[in-house]
Formats: structure tokens, sequence, C-alpha cells
């Protein structure tokens, strides 16, 4: 059994609380005696090491325990900041390499907190593609401009911004809190907080990858701290205390925004990676085998995952043979214990919202496709199922498309709108440009904003939608949805995805802040830029002070 403390300050603090994580499979097929067993774990009972279901175990702490952790981070930030910016970008090589030969134990962990292992190692993916050679070197040039401008050398310089919290959800806690790593290498300290639902995937990767990475380059205690707790009472904890400067929270969007807000309130920087409800347009020259196969990354863990396509709009001359198509793939996508190989459905909280939300769409007029029941891990129909089909509606027309719930908020179970674009209203001179831009109209007016792709092979297609959807972080054309791209962020969108100051995510730019520099070498003062703001008409300020007041090198005079 894996056991970790409380890290803080370079230190394993011990609380007298833990809390256990106990295998999935256990829970799918002897529920009452695995949460019998974890409850008595988790009050102090002690473990026979023996026993397959108990997987291991995450110190549990109150708040109190929780603050020496930024004391100690804020110590530790200034002298982490000063090591040299290309050392830290080794330390991210090396969590990189590190990880890669370790991601076989990442992925069973994983599997073991509840995640098929086909979703595991499609997550096990994105970190190792988040944290490659190429995704750090495009970050790293986004960290340090340089440029002579006459006799000075300019930069524009990122720097870090200090303290950062990372608030993981409950969902993939584990790979999302990897958004956190990063942050180290812009030369920020951490301090991760593992959620109590799924603490152990967090802390295997920030206890066995990150911080002995950290020793090796010689960080001082303080610069990584994880901790485990109440989520309320911590978030509050961080808006109060001086000690914080960014919180990276991810999480339910109507709380994310209300947090980030009070981030802003306390003078803090909100990162805020929120819900996702991702558009797919599939157009008439579409290869429709590929686009279906896509938009059956819907229901990768039930499509309880921000980042699946959550609906599509499709052209109406191709839309009966997708569908078609789709209902060819959906029998191979099936329930099951996390350990089966080709298992990618997980079981749905929200059983009750995904019936109202599907009976509110049929009511409306969508065609039921496919699925709309619940299930068993074997697949039976069964009304007291955990599991939901795979399921697929038909919606005709944007205007209907708009009033339903389904196509419009974020759906945390595996419901797939299929919206056929309606072309009676469109002027019959140019159907398709005029049904094209209705299209993009209605994924920019989407609230959210983390991935939209489309399907056509018309280069012109093709070049408009990347030109005029402004809508989300990341834009895929002819590509897996859900795919990850060498140089490209995993994360990151606008709206009630990112907030009001939502984009894709890239870490390391996202938690430090530009600053500008000016070194003047045998600066002359015919060299004064100032010298030819004097003889231009159309500036007659510099920079709000008047040009009067400017004296010859570049200098202001005292008092002007």
């Amino acid at each position: 059994m894996r056991s970790y403390s409380l890290y803080i300050d370079g230190n394993d603090v011990s609380t007298g609380r833990w809390i256990h994580t106990i295998r999935a499979s256990a829970l799918l097929t002897d529920a009452f005696s695995a949460l019998t067993l974890k409850r008595s774990l988790d009050r102090g009972g002690e473990a026979d090491p023996d026993d397959a279901r108990v997987v291991g175990r995450v110190a549990y702490a109150s708040p109190e325990q929780c603050l020496p952790a930024l004391a100690a981070a804020r110590r530790a930030q200034p002298i982490w900041a000063r090591v040299p910016f290309a050392e830290r970008l080794a330390f991210g090589a090396a969590i990189h390499d590190d990880l890669r030969a370790r991601a076989t134990e990442f992925v069973d962990i994983l599997v073991a907190e509840g995640h098929p292992r086909r979703l595991a190692e499609w997550e096990v993916a994105g970190v190792l593609e988040g944290s490659s050679p190429e995704s750090l070197q495009v970050s790293a040039e986004l960290m340090v401009r340089t440029r002579r401008v006459g006799q000075r050398e300019v930069r524009l310089v990122r720097k870090p911004d200090g303290v950062l919290c990372v608030h993981p959800p409950r969902n993939a806690s584990a790979s999302n809190s990897v958004l956190g790593m990063p942050a180290l290498i812009a030369g920020n300290s951490v301090v991760v907080k593992a959620p109590r639902s799924s603490p152990l995937g967090v802390a295997w990767f920030w206890r066995e990858i990150v911080a002995p990475a950290l020793d090796r380059f010689g960080a001082p205690p303080g610069t990584l701290n994880l901790i485990c707790a109440e989520p309320k009472p911590v978030l509050e904890q961080w808006l109060d205390s001086p000690d914080v400067d960014d919180v990276m929270f991810i999480g339910d969007s109507n709380r994310g925004i209300e947090f980030g807000k009070r981030c802003v309130e306390r003078g803090k920087k909100p990162i805020l990676e929120l819900a996702g409800n991702d558009g797919v347009l599939v157009w008439k020259d579409a290869d429709l085998e590929s686009a279906a196969r896509a938009l059956t990354e819907c229901f990768y863990g039930s499509a309880q995952i921000c980042m699946v396509p959550k609906y599509a709009l499709v052209h109406p001359a191709v839309a009966d043979e997708l569908l078609d198509r789709l209902r060819k793939w959906l029998p191979e996508i099936r329930p099951g214990l996390p350990e089966e190989p080709d298992v990618l459905l997980t079981p749905v909280l929200r059983t009750g919202e995904f019936f109202t939300v599907l009976d509110e769409a049929r009511k409306a007029g969508a065609e039921l496709v496919a699925g709309g029941e619940r299930m068993d891990q074997d697949g039976v129909p069964s009304p007291t199922g955990l599991f939901l089909q795979p399921t697929v509606i038909r919606v005709d027309g944007l205007d209907r498309a708009r009033e339903l719930r389904a196509v419009q908020a974020e759906t945390f179970y595996p419901l797939l709108p299929i919206v056929v674009l309606d072309d009676g209203a469109i002027d019959a001179a140019e159907p398709d440009d005029a049904m094209f831009d209705r299209a993009v109209g209605f994924l920019n007016r989407n609230t959210y904003g983390l991935r939209n792709s489309l399907w056509s092979e018309d280069p012109d297609r093709i070049d408009q939608f990347c030109e005029r959807v402004v809508n989300g972080g990341l834009l895929k054309v002819n590509d897996s949805h859900l795919g990850f791209v060498p140089g490209l962020p995993t994360h990151g969108g606008t709206g009630l995805t990112g907030g009001p100051f939502g984009e894709c995510n890239l870490p390391m730019i996202r938690s430090s802040h530009l600053q500008g520099i000016s070194i003047a070498t045998e600066v002359r003062p015919r060299d004064s830029v100032f010298t030819h703001l004097r003889q231009s008409a159309a500036a007659p300020q510099a920079g709000g002070v008047p040009v009067d007041a400017v004296r010859p090198g570049g200098f202001v005079e005292a008092g002007a």
C-alpha cells in the first residue's frame, strides 16, 4: 500500500488522519463491503497488508495544518527563481523523462482510482505531451525576447508571479494537477491540494516524480508543498493569505467564475480551468468515417470530461450518412471494470439530470437515434444500472437547438446531440456560404470556449473556420478532438471555460507577468527616440510627458 504524508517545507508531516483509496473495481463488484472497509480505515482502522482492495492512503489535514505550506512556499520562491532559466527548463525535461519511464505505473494508479485503462492512457499521454520538449520550447520562446534598437538592448521578459496554489478537480485530478508543473519552470513555488475524493494519483505524481527532481536540481525546501484537506476552508485560506499570488482553480464554471472574482478582489491572479461545451462542425465534403469516429470521443469517461465533443453541427446533405456511421461505432463503447482494456464508459452520478435533459429535448422534437437507458457493468439494460448507454439525438435546425439544454449547457453524461443545419431560410444564391455563416455564429455564441473542431476538405472553408471562429482556446481541423498536438496547450479557453481572462493555457505563461527592459549602451543625444518625437507633428507628447520637457539623450528633465 502506498502511503503519502503531507509534504511541507521539504518534510513529511504527519496529521494523524488518512484518506484511503479503495480499488474502484472493488467498489463496482461489492460496493457495500468496499465502502464499509474505506469508512473503517478512514476512521483509524488498520489495513490488512494482504488486502488488494486497499491501494494507498494520503494524509488528511486541518486548515491550520496547511498554513505552514504557504509560508514555506513564500520563503523558497525567490531562491528558486534565482536558478537560471535554462536549468529550470532542464528540470522540466527531467520531469518528462522520469514520467515517461514510469508512465505505466501512473496509468495503473489512475485505473485503481476508477479511470478506464484506455482513458488513463489518454490522460498520461496528455501529460507527456504537455511536458514534451516541443511544448516546453514553445513556452520558453515566449518567456524571453531580446532585440537591438539603436544603441539599446531591449528585452521583453516574463517574470514569475510568486506563489501558485493549485486546486485540481475531483475528476481527472492527477492529470489536471500537472498543469502546476510548468509554473515551477517559470520560477514560481507551488502548493498543491489533493482532493479528498481522489488524492492518490495527485500525491504520486508530485511526490514520486516532481519532488525528487527538485532535490536533484537543488531547489530549496518549500518550492513544492503538497496538502490534502477540506476544500472550502483551504480556498478561503488562500484568498486571505498574503503569501499567495496566483490560484489555479480547476472545476465547475459557476463556482470557478465566482471564485475568480473573489481572487481579483483580493489582488490575486485567478487561473481558471473550468467546464467545456465543445462543438464540432461537419461539412458536406468531410471524411465522414473519420468524423464519426472522432464524435465517439464524446463518450470517453461517459462524457464526464470537459474537453470531449458535446454537440455537432452537421450539413444536411451528409447528416443521415454520418448518423449511420456513428451508429456503427457505438457498440464498441462499453462499460465494465476499469482494468478491462477496451472499457471507456464510467459510472454516472447525474443520471437524474440526464433523463430530464433528454426528455426535454424529445418533447421539443428531437429524435432519439441511439441509447437512452441505464445499464449495468456488463452492458445489459437495467433500471438500477450505474452506467448510461451512449446516447445520440438528432435536432433539426439551429433555432430549435438554441432552446435545448442538451446543446447549450455543458452536459456531464454520455449524450451527443447531432444538430442538422436547417437550410430552409437560406438565400438560394449562396446556400452553403450562408449556412456556414450561421454555423460559425453559433459556435462563437457558445458561452463556453474550450475546443472547437471542423471536418472539411475545402481549403477555403478551413481558412474561414480558423480565421473566424474566435471562441475557444484550441481549434482542431480534420483531427481527433481529444488528441494532443506537440507544441500546443492541452487546456485553456474563453468564456465560461476560462473566465474573462481565459485563453489557451500555457501554464508557464499564465503564472508569470511581462516586464520590459531597456539597457542603454553608448546612447548619444542624437540617438534618443525622443529626438524623432520632437520632429513629428503627429506626436505632440511622449508617454503623457510634454515633449518640451524632454532633453537630449532621452532623459526627462527633473520636475517636468
